[in-house]
């Protein structure tokens, strides 16, 4: 006993630490994006074919791409372009899969059965060919993307959303209200929606950078935004031949801001996780 409380306030200090850190990169990020592009007066498509493919320096703290072009800016609009896709997506998606998988979960017999197998039909293809499949029939731009990865990555939400629902309506304040006269819609609206709105925040959360790596692969394979768009998929899709060349920088610093905001936001998300599930968070401490 006198060893799980000492290690107690420490790994209560480690999700602090944790979330104060996941934070700071998520506000570093959001005012890198809105801030740099004004205060910066640089045009990132501008081309300076004398100054190609330089190593990081003052001038160019992330190096020049293989046209001249400013490193640090072409990702930062690249991040601006992938974090819209990301959110946009996710909230989308996050609003499709509650609606299902409230329905499904209130409706019950048959409606939550042929929900449910279409749900299973979905999840049994890939996302990304899915994804793939729904932007091909459109021409590359930022709103093909979105609608893509809104429409391949619900499945799992209206998955949590249908079993929270299915555990509420066991509640004995579900029986009282329906015994009250309350109607089916009433009791969705006021009572099922409001109690797994932390769940679906949750999934959309961890949607985000979910959403980021899928418009990045479709752009790196061509059916994302246009190739002279800055995006972040766009930026490593261009800089594979700098790369075999030996010229690493290209390459790295998209790569990194791809990375470290999935890293802050599955921070934020882990202590988001721990904070609405106590159950969970008492026996991670064990």
């Amino acid at each position: 006993m006198a060893d799980l409380a000492l290690r107690q306030p420490a790994r209560g200090a480690a999700r602090r630490t944790r979330v104060v850190t996941s934070a700071a990169i998520l506000v570093t990020v959001v005012l890198a994006v809105l801030l740099v592009p004004p205060l910066v007066q640089l045009d990132q498509q501008a081309v300076d074919l004398g100054a190609k493919l330089r190593p990081p320096s003052p001038a160019h703290p992330f190096g020049t791409d293989d046209v001249g072009r400013d490193l640090l800016l072409r990702c930062v609009y690249g991040l601006r372009v992938s974090l819209l896709v990301g959110l946009v997506a996710a909230l989308t998606a996050t609003v499709i899969g509650t609606a299902v998988g409230a329905l499904a979960a209130a409706s019950g017999g048959w409606t939550d059965r042929v929900v449910m197998r279409l749900v299973d039909t979905f999840s049994s293809v890939p996302h990304l060919l899915l994804g793939i499949f729904v932007v091909a029939m459109f021409r590359p731009g930022v709103w093909p993307v979105i609608v893509s990865v809104a429409l391949t990555h619900w499945l799992s939400t209206a998955r949590i959303v249908r079993s929270e629902v299915l555990s509420l309506r066991s509640r004995p304040f579900i029986d009282a209200a329906i015994s009250g006269g309350a109607s089916r819609g009433r009791v969705i609206v006021r009572h099922l929606l409001p109690g797994v709105l932390p769940q679906a925040g949750l999934a959309a959360v961890l949607m985000v950078p979910h959403a980021m790596w899928h418009e990045s692969a479709l752009s790196f394979l061509g059916l994302g935004l246009p190739t002279h768009q800055a995006s972040l998929g766009n930026l490593v899709q261009s800089a594979r031949g700098s790369l075999l060349a030996g010229d690493w920088w290209p390459t790295l610093f998209p790569g990194l801001f791809l990375i470290i905001p999935t890293l802050a936001l599955a921070g934020l998300a882990g202590a988001w996780r721990e904070r609405i599930n106590p159950r969970r968070r008492s026996e991670l401490m064990l």
